[in-house]
């Protein structure tokens, strides 16, 4: 069955989608949940379990494999609670239809299915005969998953280091497989070769003889070359990747995995021109390793979608990007914070949320997992985070544990936002009697680390006003640059209407386009790296640097001739657009000649 809308909520944060399927799937609109702390899962389920009169029994941390039984668990009662929410919504009674209703009209105008309903009930007709219909033609929205792939700690038993499959993202991937979801894993983050491994160990991500598969594989990623190695590696496993969700590398919400300058249209352009030669080059090695498990090889070919994300905000960008590179969807991420309907935030970050401005919004080097990640000015977690530096015990006591990454201290592996591991690294620091100025610059970068697997996941603890104990109230918050131009918080239908160009959610006339927005967040990105480089250049860095600018430069030039042949389509910004591309075309021609200076010294 077609899907319903031609967008999808991608997973945002650890907690802020973590319930989004309970409130948006029965509409047909698909979410994904983040796997990444089954700590709040477990409390999420005992609060639904509750309130909806379920048994529940806990599975503490003295169970074996809890942290997949877990996310099983949770899955599981998820996937029966919207259930039965469609299915409620397609009993159609005299006095129960405003859901129905509410499905219907959040359909893109476009819709077949909203244009036969529109004709079924303009004439008179039976409740009965609508029943029928309904449930032939809607569809559920799907209930994802994202598992970050990196995010994969060892964990331990008795001091004794327990098989990789019990390692973090080993265990979230069981969870998952182990559920009765018919749905998708969204792999983000990069390869891990020992998870794609072990995902051919579940019968359900392999198809039967008609191309159908139970689980489906979604691979997040920001350029083709990765796209085409990770899905032949899959493919001699015996694993097919579904859709390959292209992200733009920085005007994103959450971690920024920067792409060594190549921007979303060229991207997008090589994934329409190679996507025939990706589908059937790996679909070849597909069927000659499921042929070689003796596994059933599918009769028909398989189905490939593409689908972006990353900075779309208007109507006429959605439209475009399906339409000009046919994809299948597009995600829609950052405004969707502003919409208790369908993500989980407590009132005091909507409310700094929707006040937030550009300058509000920055990329920033607070991870742990030491990639760029979008983060919002003041936000309660960082502030916890300086009340401790203050004080002289700068740290996270660190109580969940699940980025315990880093290997320099402890073989166990330690979080660079802890009090333990900056404790240590201060030591180490002091030791090697460095300038002042050297000195404060090294500290800040160690004290700079938030303890964001926790903060993450807050929100949707006091949203729900869950005891937060163990966590604190501090909360962070990752949306993209594109949460500037939105400034009040929306209804489900709201957001839906704006999507689909029926209403204007930005109150604003100055948001610029997609493409130039993500190109100015590039440069800007490039400025940093040139200034760090500055420090001790060398060729590893030339070379980068070079290569980053000059796929920048062609991505400009790719730009100025797509807006320069458009018909009908941005013609109210395509001047501007082009004097930007003009400007920023002269920034990197500058960029280019200071790196070669450089090279010179």
């Amino acid at each position: 069955m077609k899907k319903a809308h031609s967008f999808h909520i991608p997973v945002m944060g650890i907690g802020f989608t973590i319930d989004t399927p309970l409130k948006v799937a029965q509409y047909g609109m698909d979410s994904v949940i983040s796997l990444v702390d089954d700590i709040l899962l477990e409390k999420l389920r005992k609060m639904y379990s509750e309130k909806f009169k379920i048994p529940y029994i806990e599975i503490t941390d003295k169970i074996d494999d809890f942290r997949a039984k877990r996310i099983t668990s949770y899955l599981n009662l998820i996937s029966d609670l919207a259930d039965k929410k469609f299915e409620s919504l397609k009993q159609l009674t005299t006095e129960k239809s405003d859901d129905l209703s509410a499905y219907i009209n959040m359909l893109p105008d476009s819709s077949k299915i909203k244009a036969e309903f529109k004709k079924i009930t303009s004439k008179e007709f039976h409740f009965s005969d609508i029943k029928n219909w309904v449930t032939s033609n809607l569809s559920m929205g799907s209930i994802d998953v994202n598992i970050m792939t990196k995010v994969d700690k060892d964990n331990y038993k008795n001091s004794e280091k327990l098989p990789t499959e019990y390692n973090d993202a080993h265990a979230a991937l069981r969870g998952f497989a182990n559920s009765k979801l018919s749905s998708s894993v969204v792999l983000s983050a990069g390869m891990n070769p020992r998870l794609y491994s072990y995902m051919s160990q579940f019968n359900d991500f392999f198809p039967n003889e008609n191309g159908v598969f139970k689980k489906k594989i979604i691979l997040k990623v920001s350029d083709y070359r990765s796209a085409l190695i990770q899905g032949k590696f899959l493919a001699k496993k015996g694993l097919w990747v579904s859709e390959y969700r292209i992200e733009s590398g920085l005007n994103c919400g959450g971690h920024a995995f920067a792409t060594d300058g190549y921007l979303l249209g060229p991207v997008l352009a090589e994934f329409k021109e190679k996507r025939e030669d990706l589908k059937i080059s790996i679909q070849e090695l597909l069927n000659q390793e499921l042929q070689n498990q003796g596994r059933i090889v599918p009769k028909a070919p398989l189905q490939l979608q593409i689908s972006a994300q990353g900075g779309v905000g208007t109507e006429e960008e959605h439209e475009f990007l399906l339409d000009h590179y046919n994809l299948d969807s597009i995600g829609w991420g950052s405004p969707f914070l502003l919409v208790p309907e369908a993500t989980t935030v407590d009132d005091k970050t909507l409310i700094k949320l929707a006040k937030a401005e550009e300058t509000d919004l920055y990329l920033s080097d607070i991870s742990p997992l030491g990639v760029p990640f979008n983060n919002l000015k003041d936000n309660t977690k960082d502030a916890e985070k300086q009340v401790l530096i203050d004080k002289g015990r700068p740290g996270s006591s660190c109580p969940k544990k699940f980025v315990a990454l880093n290997k320099e201290f402890k073989e166990t592996g330690i979080c660079t936002a802890s009090r333990e591991y900056q404790h240590l690294k201060i030591k180490a620091l002091k030791e090697q009697q460095l300038s002042e100025e050297a000195y404060e610059n090294q500290y800040h970068k160690i004290i700079e680390k938030s303890c964001t697997c926790v903060g993450l996941g807050t929100s949707a603890l006091l949203k729900y006003n869950l005891d937060t104990k163990v966590e604190g109230e501090g909360v962070s918050i990752c949306p993209g640059p594109n949460m500037a131009y939105y400034s009040k918080v929306m209804s489900l239908k709201d957001i839906t209407d704006h999507i689909y160009g029926r209403a204007n959610m930005i109150s604003r006339n100055d948001r610029p386009n997609l493409f130039v927005k993500e190109l100015h967040i590039y440069i800007d990105f490039l400025k940093k790296k040139l200034d760090e480089a500055k420090v001790s250049f060398n060729k590893k860095e030339e070379k980068y640097l070079l290569t980053f600018t000059n796929n920048m430069k062609t991505g400009v030039l790719y730009y100025q001739n797509l807006f320069k042949s458009l018909k009908d389509v941005f013609e109210d910004i395509k001047t501007t657009a082009l004097n930007e591309l003009e400007k920023s075309e002269l920034t990197l021609n500058e960029i280019y000649l200071e790196i070669k200076k450089l090279s010179v010294v």
